[in-house]
């Protein structure tokens, strides 16, 4: 018997096992599901469903896939299944902790020029409440954009919590904190409100979409970021969760990008 078959054989064992008591039902669901999560193929070299689209987040992540509009589909429970569970959460502390090693070992100019920019959306605050929700399900379903303003107005994002380590580490060693985001700039104050309330406390500059910038995601980013560069500052640290933050003119001395399978700004 192969590790595969073995491993299946196990796992149905154990949940025939649990089955005895009505209580454990979600207990069954879950190891079914963790185990089909799991991207393998069979014995016969045949590929497993899940494995496409383990594959289709790899593309978005290394941005090989572009101009994407929609999750797949087939893809909505897999997308589902990773921002909700454990893998998720530890892909973003890995990013994190390269972050801070890397924050820790820069030489400071000490003049209060050295700055880090962040974006906010899947960076630095979570919409994952709502991505979550039935009528978006984690990007599967078209973008209403009055229903996320609506949602985004509340500002009930909760903060990435390993990217508030991040913020954390880099206010300590004295680097200025800067957050261009792509929300309008009638949206400042709740920005402002669920930013502290999220942990973070202060910053250098919040920068927000104004009736006057036109163009792409990545002509935004870049000219707020040039911007800053003509202003003295020096730019040692760049996050952002679509590749629209990290590149284009004065990315920054180094970029770190978060995960989102979720949505595409380009």
């Amino acid at each position: 018997m192969g590790s595969f078959a073995f491993l299946f054989f196990f796992a149905t064992i154990v949940a025939v096992a649990l089955a005895s008591t009505s209580d454990n039902v979600e207990a069954i669901r879950q190891v079914v599901e963790i185990h089909r999560l799991r991207p393998q193929t069979g014995s016969a070299g045949h590929r497993v469903p899940q494995l496409d689209c383990l594959s289709w987040r790899l593309a978005v992540e290394t941005n090989n896939l572009r101009d994407w509009k929609l999750v797949p589909s087939a893809c909505e429970d897999y997308v589902g299944h990773y921002m909700l569970g454990k893998q998720y959460r530890r892909d973003c502390e890995y990013v994190a902790k390269v972050a801070i090693e890397y924050a820790k070992g820069l030489n400071l100019g000490g003049d209060g020029k050295d700055v880090w920019v962040f974006d906010i959306d899947e960076t630095t605050l979570s919409n994952l409440p709502y991505y979550a929700r039935c009528d978006v399900a984690f990007g599967a379903i078209p973008y209403n954009n009055t229903k996320f303003n609506e949602w985004m107005g509340e500002g009930k994002l909760p903060a990435i919590p390993s990217i508030l380590g991040v913020y954390k580490t880099v206010l300590s060693l004295g680097i200025k904190p800067v957050f261009i985001t792509g929300a309008r700039e009638n949206f400042r104050q709740s920005r402002i409100a669920n930013l502290k309330k999220a942990g973070y406390s202060n910053w250098l500059k919040l920068v927000l979409k104004g009736e006057n910038d036109h163009g792409s995601a990545v002509e935004y980013k870049s000219s707020k970021r040039t911007e800053l560069v003509k202003a003295g500052y020096r730019i040692v640290g760049n996050m952002g969760d679509q590749w629209s933050d990290l590149i284009g003119e004065n990315p920054g001395a180094r970029t770190f990008k978060v995960p989102d399978p979720m949505y595409y700004i380009g």
